[in-house]
């Protein structure tokens, strides 16, 4: 079953002293999600932003906040992004104890869960939960910093994911030096959901992000 394409900003690239503006500005040019990179400075090494910052941001636009929770443990965390605001909550499977747990909380708050695999992690360690999940995140770089390569060795991993999907309602994300030149490669191994920060919050031109946005959906097979 192919599912939608849908383009998934990162606001890791905004402008912070902007941003409701900008998350508004992305959703009115043509973005079908916002993606909420959550760093705590311990499971990555970055800091960003917490609940309140999603809660804020909530008032700016109806649009899906898919949240990505680079944060361990994530558990004690789940209720209040939840009740900031957030529609889809994704954690790393590295990121406790209880993966499943984890998942059916998620659910139990009434959000769609997802988890997130890095580049060094096994497809087959979520084999167990494939049926608790509504999205798989492949990150196609290192999580904790914006702007890097691409790593091309990750194309395998998202069509062993596709594979393990099957017919299932599950959404596959990729996030990671995600840019017109890597789209196609990415959707061709079986990604729907592409989340790009610089590429589109980098890339506006004259004060539009449409363009690079239609960029990223053209690139897309």
């Amino acid at each position: 079953m192919k599912r939608p394409l849908r383009i998934a900003p990162s606001i890791l690239s905004a402008d912070f002293s902007r941003l409701g503006e900008d998350v508004r500005a992305v959703v009115d040019d043509g973005a079908d999600w916002v993606h909420l990179d959550v760093m705590d400075g311990h499971f990555v090494p970055n800091i960003t932003f917490g609940p309140p910052i999603i809660a804020k941001l909530r008032g700016h636009t109806d649009a899906v906040f898919d949240c990505h929770l680079m944060i361990a443990p994530a558990d004690p965390y789940l209720e209040a992004f939840a009740k900031a605001g957030s529609d889809r909550i994704t954690v790393h499977q590295e990121a406790g104890p209880h993966l499943h747990r984890s998942l059916q909380t998620i659910r139990n708050l009434g959000k769609k869960a997802g988890v997130a695999l890095n580049p060094a992690t096994p497809v087959s360690t979520i084999e167990n939960v494939i049926d608790d999940l509504d999205l798989i995140l492949v990150m196609t770089v290192n999580p904790g910093f914006g702007g890097q390569a691409f790593i091309p060795a990750m194309l395998d991993k998202i069509e062993q994911v596709k594979a393990l999907i099957g017919d299932r309602p599950i959404e596959l994300q990729v996030d990671g030096g995600i840019a017109p030149d890597t789209v196609e490669a990415v959707t061709r191994a079986g990604a729907n959901v592409l989340v790009a920060g610089s590429a589109i919050f980098g890339k506006a031109e004259g004060g539009s992000y449409r363009p690079a946005i239609d960029a990223m959906r053209s690139a897309a097979v």
